[in-house]
């Protein structure tokens, strides 16, 4: 089975609610993957809160995070 993700609600301080194509939802901190090249722009929580949802979680400036990373990292909620 492939995971993506079907719903996502922003809970402030770089954490998002996930919801998943299996059922589950997971809460997951992304604050330390703000040390990469590829999200250091989006330590601007303005541009962090315009996320896109399109299976999985993607921004404008061609960030996105693979649904199994969340999944995975995520936290049971």
């Amino acid at each position: 089975m492939i995971l993506t993700i079907t719903d996502v609600e922003y809970l402030g301080e770089y954490s998002l609610l996930c919801t998943f194509s299996n059922g589950e939802r997971r809460k997951i901190d992304l604050t330390p993957l703000l040390d990469y090249p590829a999200y250091q722009e989006l330590r601007d929580k303005k541009q962090f809160e315009q996320f896109g949802l399109d299976h999985t979680i993607f921004w404008a400036n061609g960030a996105d995070i693979a649904p199994e990373y969340l999944f995975e990292n995520g936290v049971a909620a």
